[in-house]
């Protein structure tokens, strides 16, 4: 009697090859967009981090003014003195009389470029703090993507 030895299948069939491929593609096409706009986020966080040093004068003025004492006034909070394009990706901080701090973002991608998002001064109850409040202690900032879509916010300002 003749014994039949039975061929394992080695390798991969053209339709086992075509599945994967088109299993990478639909990986792919929801991973880059993703990815995208984790770059965008990332690119916004350096307004932020750019804006840190204003974030600091405004709450120094904060406590160290007296009651009574005049608003610095716009722009006059000493953070965008000699700032003219301060990073690759702010093209201007300004602050408003009260020490909101604006940053408008640049060269990031055109669904983003010229949008500004705000730092707003606020108390330990979240109350935003304007200077008729001198001294007041700055318990942090709340973050505002005043003409910025909220998806491209870093996680540090949602």
């Amino acid at each position: 009697m003749k014994k039949q030895v039975r061929n394992a299948q080695k390798g991969f069939t053209l339709i086992e090859l075509m599945i994967v491929v088109a299993i990478i593609g639909i990986l792919a096409a929801i991973a880059l967009p993703a990815y995208q706009d984790y770059i965008i986020k990332s690119k916004v966080s350096e307004g932020l981090l750019a804006a840190s040093q204003c974030r600091t004068t405004v709450a120094e003025v904060y406590q160290s003014a007296n009651a009574g004492d005049p608003s610095p006034g716009v722009d006059g909070w000493g953070c965008n003195e000699n700032v003219v394009n301060p990073t690759q990706y702010v093209s201007s901080i300004s602050t408003s009389i009260d020490g909101m701090i604006t940053v408008t973002v640049a060269n990031i991608d055109p669904a983003v470029d010229g949008t500004t998002l705000t730092l707003t001064p606020q108390n330990n109850a979240g109350v935003n703090l304007t200077t008729a409040v001198f001294p007041a202690q700055v318990a942090g900032f709340e973050c505002d993507p005043l003409t910025m879509n909220p998806q491209y916010l870093p996680g540090s300002c949602k």
